[in-house]
C-alpha cells in the first residue's frame, strides 16, 4: 500500500467509527457557500484539521468541516471548504477527499464552487448548471494514481456531469422559480485571477464560467463511477468584463448572498432524484 492510499484508508477509517450509516450522497461546498448542514438533519461534524491524512484548506470562505446527515430520506456527508492546487497541494491530495467519500459508501456527488462569468449574458447571482469543463490546470489528478483493480486506468470523460441529475437539477430550479444558465466552466491554477486577454481566449474556447477548483474534483470522481452534479455560483464577471478590481472578499460577498438559493436548489435535486428512483 502506497503512502496515498494509507491517507486515504486511515482518513476512511477514522470517519466509519463515527457511525451513523453508509451516506449515499456527498456535497463539496465552495467559497463563500457553506451553511448547507444547518439546513439537514446533522448526527456529526468533525474539522478537517482531525482527520488523518485530509489535506486542510488554508482559504478565506472555506470553513474545513464534514458533517454527516440525513435529507428526505438520504444520507450525506456534506465538505464545507475545499483545498487547491495553488495552496501547494498536490492534484492528488486535491482529490483525496473525493476518494475518501466514496470509500465511505458516497455514490453521489455534487460539487459547487464560486466562479467567475465569461459569457457576457451571465449576471452575478445567476446559477450555472456544468455541462462540461475545460481543464486549463497544469495538472491531473490522475496522473501518477494507481487505479484500483475495478477503476480504468484511461477513463471516459465525455459525459463528466451525469446529464440525468442536469436535467434535474433544471427541474429543481424551475420549481424553486431560479434562474439557472447551463454552461461550461473553465478551470485555472491561480491564485492570481485571469488577465483581461485571457478571459478573452477562454470565451472563444466557449467558456462560459471560470474557477480555481471542482475541476480535478469531478476528474477524480469519474473512474469511481460517481455520479457527478456540477454547480457554479457566478459571482462576479471575470477580469476586464467590468471597470471594478476583483478581489475574493467581493466573491465570498456575492457567495454569501446567494447561498440560501444554491443550498435549496442542492437539497431540490436530492428529493427530486430520491422520488424518482422511489
Amino acid at each position: 500500500m502506497t503512502r496515498y492510499e494509507s491517507r486515504i484508508e486511515n482518513a476512511a477509517g477514522f470517519l466509519s467509527d463515527k457511525g451513523g450509516g453508509c451516506p449515499c450522497w456527498g456535497v463539496i461546498l465552495g467559497s463563500g457557500l457553506g451553511g448547507l448542514a444547518s439546513r439537514i438533519q446533522n448526527e456529526w461534524a468533525v474539522n478537517t484539521r482531525d482527520i488523518p491524512g485530509w489535506p486542510v484548506s488554508t482559504v478565506s470562505g472555506h470553513e474545513g468541516r464534514l458533517v454527516f446527515g440525513h435529507h428526505a430520506g438520504c444520507s450525506l456527508l456534506v465538505l464545507e471548504g475545499r483545498v487547491h492546487l495553488y495552496e501547494g497541494y498536490s492534484a492528488a491530495e486535491v482529490g483525496l477527499p473525493v476518494r475518501v467519500l466514496h470509500r465511505l459508501g458516497v455514490r453521489n456527488l455534487v460539487l459547487t464552487n464560486a466562479a467567475g462569468g465569461l459569457n457576457p449574458g451571465f449576471n452575478a447571482g445567476d446559477i450555472m448548471l456544468i455541462s462540461d469543463h475545460i481543464n486549463l490546470m497544469p495538472c491531473n489528478p490522475l496522473a501518477g494514481y494507481s487505479p484500483a483493480p475495478k477503476e480504468p486506468r484511461f477513463p471516459d470523460m465525455s459525459q463528466v456531469y451525469d446529464p440525468r441529475y442536469l436535467q434535474a437539477a433544471a427541474g429543481a430550479a424551475e420549481e424553486l422559480s431560479l434562474r439557472c444558465r447551463t454552461g461550461i466552466l473553465v478551470s485555472t491554477l491561480g491564485p492570481g485571477y485571469e488577465t483581461p486577454a485571457e478571459v478573452r481566449m477562454m470565451q472563444r474556447l466557449g467558456g462560459d464560467a471560470v474557477c480555481m477548483s471542482t475541476v480535478p474534483e469531478a476528474m477524480a470522481a469519474v473512474p469511481l463511477g460517481l455520479r457527478v452534479l456540477g454547480l457554479s455560483l457566478i459571482s462576479n464577471a471575470a477580469a476586464g468584463l467590468k471597470e471594478r478590481k476583483l478581489s475574493h472578499e467581493d466573491v465570498q460577498r456575492a457567495a454569501n448572498r446567494a447561498s440560501d438559493s444554491m443550498h435549496a436548489l442542492i437539497l431540490k435535486v436530492i428529493e427530486k432524484v430520491k422520488q424518482e428512483q422511489g
